[in-house]
């Protein structure tokens, strides 16, 4: 039993370092790595530089009253289009209770001293036509007389304005009727009927009852950064991206740069301006986000290479060209162009036949490649 036993055991020592040694040996006999390769291609390369923004109305009204009151109707909603000088809510003024009585006090007096020129006017006249008093006489009972009229038709007047903002003689031209200034779109109406409103002042910029705009005009506002702003010029064509519509793209120029920079998260940020051109029956949203590409330098149908596969050491560049052998490569200093961040122009140093050492091959694509094959 102990003789079987210790057979046993050297077949199993034998059998594990036999193994071993077939392991090892499987190991140093690897398959070498192998590269796929690839030549150069004809492209076009552009460099460009992208900035954010959004596309507002070149100019936004907003809408403020003449007066102060109460809003009693209003005519428009957002998204409605009005001419210029169309009435869009009229307000309803209440009356500063000291300013009232002052009126009605002054228009007291002017009726009292209306009265009593008309009655001193009348006597004048009458002697007048007798011959008893001179004309000067005369003459100045009636300018008295024209001028109670006149002040009593002011009190009447003044007292009106106090209490609806508006003269008998002139309720076309009243100031309880808020008119757009502009022919337009409305974009916002942030007031409702019974809010109270506050007429533009020294001390207050008034409330705004709508705000218009001439949604034909837009324009892309937003911001470069201090590295790309010395490449860009007024002029310039820019391609805009809006988010919220996929699909389409507008065209835009550049028109204004603005001469200083402010700072943002440590960057300086330069803001810029473009007018968006709106084929016919596009229309852009007040708002909306979008990205303006515009085009630094460009090479049109020039020799290019994957980025990847170029490799640097100190101040040159070089590729790995593949030899008369399959995958042995050797280097090649190569002289570039320009770049667009994913291929990359060769203007020196290249052939459009050469295969130039890419990306290692995963060795089990490459086997299932070789059954396919096979």
């Amino acid at each position: 039993m102990k003789k079987v036993l210790r057979i046993f055991l050297i077949v199993v020592i034998i059998g594990s370092f036999a193994g071993t040694i077939l392991f090892l040996y499987q190991k140093s006999n690897k398959n070498p790595d192998v590269f796929e390769t690839k030549t150069p291609f004809i492209s076009n390369i552009i460099n460009k530089t992208v900035a954010t923004g959004s596309v507002v109305p070149r100019q936004e009204i907003e809408i403020k009253p003449q007066v102060s009151g109460i809003i009693d109707e209003i005519y428009i909603e957002a998204g409605d289009m009005v001419e210029k000088n169309q009435v869009i809510a009229r307000i309803k003024i209440i009356p500063d209770m000291v300013n009232l009585n002052s009126a009605e006090t002054r228009l007291n007096r002017a009726k009292i001293n209306m009265e009593d020129a008309e009655i001193d006017y009348e006597r004048q006249q009458k002697l007048f036509d007798k011959n008893v008093v001179s004309y000067e006489e005369y003459k100045t009972s009636k300018v008295k007389y024209d001028s109670a009229k006149e002040e009593l038709t002011a009190a009447e007047n003044n007292l009106e304005l106090i209490k609806n903002g508006v003269t008998k003689k002139a309720k076309s031209a009243t100031n309880t009727l808020v008119r757009s200034t502009i022919t337009g779109m409305v974009l916002d109406v942030p007031i409702k009927e019974g809010n109270s409103v506050i007429q533009a002042n020294t001390f207050n910029d008034g409330t705004t009852i709508a705000s218009v705009a001439d949604m034909n005009d837009m324009i892309f506002e937003g911001k470069v950064d201090e590295t790309e702003v010395g490449k860009i010029k007024e002029g310039m064509d820019i391609e805009l991206e809006i988010g919220a519509i996929e699909k389409e793209k507008f065209s835009a120029q550049l028109e204004y740069i603005a001469p200083k920079g402010v700072e943002e998260n440590g960057a300086i940020q330069f803001e810029i301006k473009a007018t968006v051109v709106l084929k016919e029956g596009q229309f852009i949203r007040a708002g909306y986000s979008a990205n303006a590409n515009i085009e630094l330098e460009r090479r049109d149908s020039v020799m290019v290479i994957s980025e990847g596969m170029l490799k640097f050491k100190d101040d040159t560049s070089f590729v790995e060209v593949e030899t008369g052998e399959a995958q042995v490569f050797e280097k090649r200093t190569v002289k570039t162009g320009l770049s667009d961040g994913i291929n990359i122009e060769i203007t020196e140093g290249l052939s459009m036949e050469d295969k130039i050492k890419g990306e290692k091959v995963d060795p089990k694509k490459l086997k299932e490649e070789q059954n396919n094959n096979g």
